[in-house]
């Protein structure tokens, strides 16, 4: 996995480095790996991820057909302009 660090910006980078470990399932591999899994706790996961998979999925599905409403958009920020210190005034 690699990430660019542009303009010396560490906190940014680090941003995207945890988002894409995130993403990957890299994370929860980790916190998983701590400590010692019970097969029978390991089980029980397992079948709450799958009932949590399958439940989105049929969710989606309705979205999808008309059953329920679609999600609403999430407003993003407008992103601010980067300001120009070169940019010349006229006082004419």
């Amino acid at each position: 996995m690699q990430v660019l660090v542009r303009d010396n910006n560490i906190d940014q980078a680090l941003r995207v480095l945890k988002k894409k470990m995130q993403r990957e399932g890299i994370l929860r591999e980790l916190k998983a790996h701590r400590a010692y899994e019970k097969p029978s706790e390991k089980r029980k996961r397992e079948q709450a991820d799958a009932v949590r998979r399958s439940r989105k999925l049929a969710r989606k599905k309705a979205q999808r057909d008309g059953l329920l409403p679609m999600p609403k958009p999430k407003e993003r920020p407008a992103r601010p302009r980067p300001a120009f210190a070169a940019q010349p005034t006229s006082t004419e």
